[in-house]
């Protein structure tokens, strides 16, 4: 089992966020209308990620679209896509990216219980052998920034190539907006009032 440890800065929400919430003049109306809609859907306030990031104006479309692309239009089922984003999220130590799959994970399939036990791993009891390779293949990634071969061909003989390297490319980026939301020290989403 992979330990899991803190990230070397410490955790989000330890300091406020490094930049205030973002108004409509901040982000433009189609992403401020865009945030508005998505708190709906998810029960939140508009979520922090995307008045943050909307800042970027034309950079935070292209990033939608591939996120978009690799969840939820991508080739691995939903509830398996949202496997390996918590397992991401509790190795990168990312609690904005915890709280905010949590709802998801559920809404696409995971029970509370495996929800909870994305923390302890793949070797943690109850998982398939599907689940349990994808959260190795997430652990190795976090920690190595490789796979071995013997993973790869593991991984090679339960998925398709595009399905593997939209796996890869999946973790990736949840590495990287794990980084980012630590960095910007965004907190969880309050709940919508």
């Amino acid at each position: 089992m992979t330990e899991v440890r803190p990230a070397p800065h410490g955790t989000e929400g330890a300091h406020r966020a490094r930049l205030a919430p973002a108004t409509r003049a901040d982000v433009g109306r189609l992403v401020w209308a865009f945030a508005g809609l998505a708190g709906r859907k998810t029960g939140t306030e508009p979520p922090a990620i995307f008045l943050t990031l909307g800042r970027t104006r034309g950079l935070f479309w292209g990033w939608l679209h591939f996120a978009g692309r690799l969840m939820p239009g991508g080739t691995l089922p939903r509830r398996e896509s949202e496997l390996v984003i918590l397992r991401v999220a509790t190795l990168a130590d990312s609690a904005y990216e915890r709280a905010h799959h949590r709802r998801l994970g559920r809404a696409a399939g995971l029970s509370h219980d495996e929800i909870d036990r994305v923390e302890l791993g793949a070797d943690a009891p109850g998982w398939s052998t599907r689940d349990a390779l994808l959260l190795r293949v997430t652990d190795e990634l976090h920690r190595d920034r490789d796979l071995c071969d013997e993973t790869w061909a593991e991984l090679r003989a339960e998925l398709d190539e595009r399905s593997a390297i939209e796996l890869l490319l999946l973790i990736g980026h949840y590495e990287m907006l794990a980084t980012t939301l630590h960095t910007l020290r965004l907190t969880p989403d309050r709940p919508r009032r």
